[in-house]
């Protein structure tokens, strides 16, 4: 470097001026001869981005593969810890905002359950209690795929509208990385939900029903206080007035079925008691009347000593019957009554073609329009119908667990292309679309599949939808 001072005046400052050479080995140099110190700069800037490789070593070859160094580390070796912060800290926070929400939907949830089932069947305390562990995976069922929407419109939408997504794509990141965790997440969340809906349709339902009918006689001894009366579908019980376990003037009807007639009994006095072990209802009524219908036969006596009456439990809750209703049955049990139900239908059709080929072969052309022969095929059409059903019901329940990885994949690159740090707006601007389109898509392909007229996959219909607009929003994430 060539410096050159010049002396002033001693009433002025000194002054250097510099003159600096190019630089060595600068090919291109932007300046070939004396420059001034900014481009002398700007040329050192430019020189030391410039990858420089190391000396060959002793065997006439480079150290590494690039000339650098062996032990230089990798960009992967170098992101891979920061990653893997990443990834924790958005797991975290997608973890705590499910389990909170999650919290507070259940029990809302759970709440009103029990209220109305206590509310319509009229329960005491105790039995209210009994039905909290059935109505749980009716309420889970429902709020999963909720909360886990809403945890990744809530985080997501936060980190956008923070630019922490841009920030973490200018790193070179892909917002895909950030958004593994919830896919793992939601991947768990629909195979428990899968077993939920399994569970709430099957176990739930059948024990809330359980706990009703082992209550009967409470509920109905609750009932005859309050209100003097009691009814179900098959049995109505009315009372003066009850002095505690005795009815006063109790007045019974029981309805017929098959050979059985309708049975009305009026009484002085009389008496509940529940047989557990042999489901059923025992009314002890004194000194009463006792009258018989069937059809426009009647029959009256009078009787002064005791008599009782059995009735089902099933006759005398609310509840009813627990049902053979294929959306009431297990996934395990369906497979074994679907073989069950077509080996049923080709009886009958084989019963069917055999007797047609005796009409026809008789020459008894007129057998064939009978009503028999209509009564036979709405018998067939039930056995189809119910075999649809039946084959619709495991279809349903995978489409509905998995709806919560289809939602979350929905609702993260949407709340990422929002930014808007509201997660409840974010949370439904995402879920209004899913309401209108998604459950009446869904409804649709279901009830086609139970009557014959779409397949059973049709079920996923809404699914389907579901990830193709994810992807086109993750594509446009991605890309811009």
């Amino acid at each position: 470097m060539n410096v050159v001072i010049s002396q002033h005046s001693s009433d002025q400052p000194r002054k250097a001026d510099v003159r600096l050479p190019p630089l060595a080995g600068q090919a291109g140099a932007p300046c070939p001869g004396e420059c001034s110190m900014s481009d002398w700069a700007a040329a050192v800037k430019l020189k030391s981005r410039t990858p420089q490789a190391r000396p060959n070593g002793p065997s006439g070859r480079r150290d590494g593969p690039t000339g650098l160094d062996p032990a230089t580390p990798t960009d992967n070796t170098t992101s891979a810890k920061p990653m893997k912060i990443l990834s924790r800290y958005i797991l975290i926070e997608l973890t705590k905002w499910f389990l909170i929400s999650l919290t507070a939907l259940t029990l809302i949830m759970v709440i009103f359950g029990v209220m109305r089932e206590a509310l319509d069947r009229g329960l005491p305390p105790a039995q209210v209690v009994m039905l909290i562990p059935y109505v749980l995976p009716e309420a889970l069922r429902f709020s999963i795929p909720g909360t886990l929407l809403l945890a990744a419109t809530s985080v997501f939408g936060r980190m956008s509208s923070s630019n922490e997504i841009v920030a973490i794509k200018s790193m070179g990141i892909s917002p895909i990385s950030i958004l593994w965790p919830m896919w793992a997440l939601a991947f768990v969340l629909s195979l428990v939900t899968v077993y939920l809906n399994d569970a709430a349709v099957s176990w739930g339902r059948n024990g809330v029903q359980r706990v009703v009918v082992n209550a009967a006689e409470d509920i109905a001894y609750g009932m005859l206080r309050t209100q003097k009366r009691y009814k179900s579908p098959d049995f109505f019980i009315s009372v003066k007035r009850v002095e505690g376990k005795k009815l006063i003037r109790p007045h019974v009807w029981i309805q017929g079925h098959g050979n059985s007639p309708t049975v009305t009994i009026t009484a002085e006095e009389g008496e509940l008691r529940t047989d557990l072990e042999n489901n059923i209802l025992v009314i002890s009524m004194r000194n009463g009347s006792f009258e018989t219908t069937d059809g426009k036969k009647k029959f009256s006596m009078d009787f002064p000593n005791t008599m009782d009456r059995e009735i089902p439990l099933d006759a005398v809750s609310r509840a009813g019957a627990i049902s053979n209703n294929p959306s009431q049955m297990r996934v395990g049990e369906i497979t074994k009554e679907v073989a069950q139900q077509k080996a049923k239908i080709e009886r009958m059709e084989n019963k069917m073609a055999a007797r047609a080929a005796n009409q026809m072969l008789g020459g008894d052309f007129d057998g064939l329009a009978n009503k028999e022969w209509k009564t036979r095929e709405q018998w067939l059409d039930e056995a189809n119908s119910r075999l649809c059903r039946l084959q619709t019901v495991p279809w349903r329940r995978w489409a509905d667990g998995f709806c919560c990885l289809c939602f979350a994949w929905v609702g993260a690159p949407m709340a990422i292309r929002r930014r808007n740090q509201d997660f409840l707006t974010s949370f439904f601007l995402c879920f209004l679309p899913i309401l209108v389109v998604y459950y009446p898509l869904m409804a649709w392909g279901v009830n086609g599949a139970k009557h014959g007229e779409l397949p059973v996959y049709s079920v996923w219909a809404g699914n389907i939808l579901l990830l193709i607009w994810g992807a086109y929003l993750l594509r446009k994430v991605v890309r811009y």
